[in-house]
């Protein structure tokens, strides 16, 4: 095993593997339970085993109450920094408390409590963590729907998660652009088949929404009646098992994937990782520039670091025009940052506009210890240039919105090991994994093959997806028996560190949003002009991927090729939202399949990349690659 001199990691692993459930309850005695854990993990319960079975808990009270009972109320828990309204406000662990507390109580007047789900459709502010602890609270399950999505993929998540309350605001607001949220809302409502009871509505003074009466309710205005009426809410004890929260992720086709979150096992998974993997110690500020649409704004903006006593931030802003390349760099400054969790894509764009980083100049990061990306693959020029700008440790990890936290990373609190370029570094302890060939056999080093996870999945991993047993066992268990499937395809090295190398599926990564060309083709196959379609994720400078759509016309349609074009792009980005990143759709005359019928998307994606590629054996007539590279040439992409 490769590592410097001084890293714990080797033998910290060894020890997870020797014993796994020694391991896990070493890790809970970090959490405080109600009742502690007895049996560390039952093999017999859910679809691969369940962790900590007996064990009861709250999870808003190991990010907030204990650390107010310990003495760390006038500490700040979050700090709230929006360069887009120009808004910074701090809140203790004593206000946060006092703040979660009463809507807690405001949902239970709505007969809110266990087990009901309850979606927020939020921006990033700070009542939206408020409502997660608060669900949190009661034992309700929340579900997180990232703002930007349109009415038809939020109406999709009602219908599945079917919930009693929406908690929603007025608007988002990207750059300088308000993003009406309320009519998406209704329309959303309008499209679903299960209606929820009530909307609770948060007014921001960029935009205020109209109001259905007897559905919806003021925000502000029950707040201020509930902090007159003294309510609070305490937290109710749960079982470990009991979910936590929902988060959809992208399917293929039809209904989303719901990925379930339980408390106990979320909870020491995430404490372990904040001093184990990203080295950060109770009372230091940590900073995941994510979404809390997204696993990493879930575990870390909102959970891992107040379970582990630290300051976290919520940044309503981008990496570059908010104002300008330099904002990550005053944030950090400013609240004596040590640590940044982000996507490669956000330091792409910092280098694109400012690539000899003179933003920096002025900014004191004396705090700064360490950058940390993932979300997508971190391509080595990107890495060496943040390396050299901050003269920090630049630390590349891979995980899922499945696992919740890292499966492969360079332990930074174990002791740093060596950096390699293109790899995430080795397997967390909880992951033993295996490259496997298509037999499901593992291969040897640097033979590339499917990522697979030894089960049982260590705490904090998915147990489940929502009421979908069947769906989860044969979405990531059927395909080798024994092993949870990535879906992510690569290879190890001599030395054990894991190279991500793509997709085995039809998942694109954008900008670290993990979107499905499979959902985008059904949109514009739907478009009555069309008769076929491929899309494929092509190779970005800044996003990491974008899509690209290739269309073949039905017969007769006499309409000029680009205006059908402009029509499924906007069509896409009406379905899916602007984060598909949907910009390119080529009319093409056929698409390149094998003799089986099977469209050829990987060669058409090698092609417009520019990468080797080989004549596939069972093409059906190999001039239409050509057909596909011309057309490529014609919009300046591909060779």
């Amino acid at each position: 095993m490769d590592s410097k001199a001084g890293s714990r990691y080797p033998e910290v692993y060894a020890g997870w593997k020797r014993d796994p459930e020694g391991f896990w309850a070493e890790a809970a005695k970090s959490i405080d339970w109600v009742e502690a854990p007895k049996k560390i993990f039952d093999k017999d319960a859910g679809v691969y085993g369940r962790w900590f079975p007996d064990a009861v808990c709250n999870t808003c009270y190991n990010a907030i109450d204990r650390h107010v009972k310990a003495g760390r109320g006038a500490q700040n828990a979050i700090i709230y920094d929006s360069p887009v309204t120009g808004t910074k406000r701090a809140f203790t662990y004593a206000e946060l408390q006092a703040e979660v507390t009463t809507l807690a109580a405001m949902l239970k007047d709505f007969g809110v409590g266990r087990g009901d789900r309850v979606i927020l459709y939020m921006p990033m502010v700070p009542e939206a963590l408020f409502a997660m602890y608060a669900c949190a609270r009661i034992g309700a399950i929340h579900s997180v729907v990232f703002g930007g999505f349109a009415a038809k993929e939020l109406a999709t998540r009602i219908d599945d998660a079917k919930p009693k309350m929406i908690l929603t605001a007025s608007c988002g607001i990207e750059v300088a652009r308000v993003i009406p949220y309320k009519p998406l809302l209704d329309e959303a409502i309008k499209l679903s088949t299960h209606k929820p009871q009530d909307v609770l509505l948060l007014q921001r003074p960029q935009l205020e929404a109209s109001m259905i009466t007897g559905r919806d309710h003021d925000w502000g205005a029950l707040l201020a009646a509930a902090r007159r009426d003294g309510k609070t809410a305490d937290c109710v004890p749960l079982l470990a098992t009991d979910p936590l929260y929902i988060l959809y992720t992208s399917g293929t086709t039809g209904i989303p994937k719901g990925v379930v979150r339980d408390n106990g096992g979320h909870m020491v998974a995430l404490h372990w990782s904040m001093k184990n993997i990203y080295g950060i110690e109770p009372g230091e500020v940590f900073w995941a520039a994510s979404d809390i649409g997204w696993v990493v704004g879930h575990s870390y903006i909102v959970y891992a670091p107040l379970f582990t006593g630290c300051t976290s931030i919520l940044y309503e802003g981008k990496p570059v025009g908010t104002p300008d390349a330099g904002a990550f760099w005053r944030v950090c400054a400013e609240h004596g940052v040590a640590a940044l969790f982000t996507a490669p894509t956000a330091f792409r764009a910092i280098k694109k506009e400012d690539p000899n980083a003179k933003m920096l100049a002025g900014h004191d990061l004396s705090k700064f210890r360490t950058l940390f990306l993932a979300g997508e693959r971190a391509d080595p020029d990107t890495i060496q240039w943040a390396e050299k700008i901050l003269k920090v440790p630049v630390i590349d990890h891979w995980w899922q919105t499945e696992t919740g936290w890292t499966i492969a990373g360079n332990p930074v609190g174990l002791g740093q090991m060596t950096v390699k370029y293109g790899s995430s570094s080795v397997p967390m302890p909880g992951y033993d994994i295996d490259i496997l060939d298509e037999n499901g056999k593992p291969v040897g080093p640097g033979k590339m093959g499917s990522i697979a996870v030894k089960l049982p999945l260590p705490p904090s991993c998915l147990p489940t997806l929502w009421q979908q047993d069947d769906r989860f066992h044969e979405s990531y268990l059927a395909e080798f028996p024994g092993y949870y499937k990535t879906a992510d395809a690569g290879f190890r090295d001599e030395d054990g560190y894991v190279f991500i190398m793509s997709r085995t599926d039809d998942i694109i990564n954008v900008a670290g949003h993990r979107l499905s060309t499979g959902g985008m083709e059904e949109i514009l196959s739907a478009h009555p002009d069309v008769a076929e379609c491929a899309v494929v994720g092509i190779k970005d400078e800044l996003k990491g991927e974008v899509p690209c759509g290739f269309i073949v016309l039905k017969t007769g349609v006499n309409r000029h090729p680009s205006e059908i074009e402009k029509e499924v792009v906007a069509l896409v980005r009406e379905k899916i939202g602007p984060v598909a990143a949907f910009k390119v759709a080529i009319t093409v005359s056929r698409l390149p399949k094998t003799r089986s019928g099977k469209i050829l998307r990987g060669t058409m994606k090698k092609i417009a990349d520019r990468d080797a590629w080989n004549m596939p054996a069972t093409i059906d007539d190999p001039a239409i690659l050509d057909e596909i590279a011309t057309a490529l040439r014609g919009r300046g992409l591909g060779i």
